[in-house]
């Protein structure tokens, strides 16, 4: 660690550059998101719903909690990796703009697939465990997610004051042109 490095981490300590981030619960269902230790980039969100996620199926699952992000700055809902790496469930991520004060939701898509088409009484919750239902049969590859799952976690990162204009003379050269599309190769 250089010398630069230890006097902002001594900053940090100190709360001269910590930055903040504000979450409202919206329900009695919200758990407020958390980091479980103070290095990690994102913080823990979690499932304000119980819901069922099917194969090929993309859903929006309730967090009932609002986020209120510094200026200039922007969050993403990311994968977790235990997630990720364990189940079939990705998410999807378009950006939280700083204005935005509505609720977050977490976009799943269950990338599983069953191509036999066998189904089942039983779903996948996310920590590997098997729950029987005697209702419904269910296609392989169906998660449960409960109320108070950690499904993803939030992260923040600086967003550049952008201001657009139109370009009315002639595009500089550049080496890659205007190749697109594959024209690297696949």
């Amino acid at each position: 660690m250089n010398g630069q490095q230890a006097q902002a981490i001594e900053k940090m300590a100190d709360g001269d550059n910590v930055m903040k981030i504000g979450f409202k619960r919206l329900s009695e269902n919200a758990v407020l998101p958390k980091r479980n230790n103070d290095t990690d980039s994102g913080f823990d969100v979690y499932a304000a719903e119980d819901i069922i996620v099917r194969p090929g199926e993309t859903v929006v699952i309730k967090t009932d909690i609002a986020v209120v992000l510094p200026p200039y700055h922007e969050a993403y809902i990311k994968n977790r990796s235990g997630v990720a790496s364990k189940t079939k469930l990705r998410v999807v991520s378009p950006p939280i703009d700083e204005g935005y004060r509505g609720a977050v939701g977490v976009i799943i898509d269950n990338i599983a697939e069953d191509p036999c088409g066998n189904e089942s009484r039983y779903l996948t919750h996310l920590d590997g465990l098997d729950y029987r239902t005697d209702f419904e049969l269910y296609p392989n590859g169906t998660y449960l997610i409960r109320k108070g799952d950690r499904i993803a976690q939030l992260t923040v990162q600086p967003r550049p004051n952008v201001v657009a204009y139109e370009v009315t003379d002639e595009l500089d050269e550049t080496t890659r042109g205007a190749n697109g599309f594959g024209s690297s190769g696949v």
